[in-house]
């Protein structure tokens, strides 16, 4: 999973991508792209480990990107940078002191908003023109995407960003366009040190995916010891940190989930869509597997958990065999059975 932060000059985008990371640089080396890989916390998986103690963890990941300063055409920014991301987390000034004019949160965030919908609607004018040269030269041109731009075109001429359009986000047709209003977006409000309240701007906090950061505070807590960072938590009724917070609401933004494999040289967590069939799952372990498909076993980590160990929870019934079209749960320790 990777995730885009973008944002208003000043904003706080470094400040966050910090927090988040754990990746902290000195001022005159922040000018250049940056990417942050980050293991997901995972209790579950802890356990697990703690119970098998294999020699070797793994976590999933999750990767922050964070551009340099977007280059300049003579009138609009440059989006390329941010295309291949799965999200995008879109900080928004809502700090004022010295130097800093009052935060206007709403216009900030509709001014980058506006940015995307205007990017993506020069791309799919530039393509619906080039289809009308084309079909002009006598070449056939695919019916159905025709008509999934000329939707696009509609909803972007109005100012609305595609990803409000689940059917047009999610067309196979599109997908090769990346259009950046379609990205599944996480507005993350960049507070003062003192105020954990989200904006009172209903117009934005009832149509977008919003929370609140704290970023000043969060960065200075990701340079803290683990000892020195309860205390803080404590002190600032913080429940849990600036990443684990951000990665849990990516995750509810993406459909996410994690399944698990038991093995004697390591414990996994992967990532899957939510509602993915066990073939494609197994696929994502490996493309032998999801050829050579027979079944999956399968226990959920809370009954494996409660019976003890794998041979108990198989005696109480709790560990089943499932088929290839057999939607993975959040939590499933899977076994898959192969042959190829």
């Amino acid at each position: 999973m990777k995730l885009g932060i973008i944002g208003l000059s000043r904003c706080g985008k470094s400040t966050v991508f910090e927090a988040l990371t754990h990746n902290i640089l000195l001022e005159s080396h922040k000018a250049k792209n940056r990417i942050g890989t980050i293991h997901v916390p995972d209790k579950r998986l802890d356990v697990l480990s703690d119970m098998y103690k294999p020699p070797k963890t793994i976590y999933a990941r999750v990767e922050y990107f964070l551009p340099d300063v977007l280059r300049q055409t003579k009138d609009q920014k440059i989006w390329t940078q941010v295309r291949d991301c799965d999200a995008l987390i879109h900080v928004v000034r809502n700090f004022g002191g010295y130097g800093f004019e009052e935060p206007t949160p709403y216009q900030d965030f509709q001014a980058i908003d506006q940015e995307l919908i205007l990017t993506d609607l020069v791309v799919v004018e530039k393509k619906l023109a080039h289809m009308g040269l084309e079909k002009q030269r006598g070449k056939k041109t695919d019916p159905e995407e025709l008509l999934l731009l000329n939707r696009c075109v509609e909803a972007l001429e109005k100012e609305i960003p595609l990803r409000k359009f689940p059917d047009l986000a999610s067309a196979h047709l599109l997908k090769g366009f990346a259009f950046l209003s379609a990205k599944p977006m996480l507005v993350l409000f960049n507070n003062e040190d003192d105020d954990d309240d989200i904006p009172d701007i209903t117009d934005l906090t009832t149509q977008e995916n919003c929370m609140v950061i704290r970023g000043k505070l969060e960065q200075e807590l990701a340079q803290m010891s683990a000892e020195e960072a309860e205390e803080f938590l404590t002190e600032f009724n913080i429940t849990a940190s600036a990443m684990d917070r951000v990665i849990q609401r990516s995750y509810e933004l993406l459909g996410l989930i994690s399944f698990f494999t038991l093995g004697k040289d390591e414990v996994k967590a992967w990532t899957v869509k939510r509602k993915t069939p066990a073939i494609d799952a197994a696929g994502v372990i490996h493309t032998d597997m999801e050829k050579g498909f027979i079944r999956a076993e399968v226990v959920s980590h809370d009954d494996l958990i409660s019976a003890g160990s794998y041979p108990e929870a198989r005696k109480l019934g709790n560990v089943r065999l499932e088929g290839k079209t057999y939607e993975v749960q959040d939590g499933d320790i899977i076994e898959f059975r192969f042959n190829v």
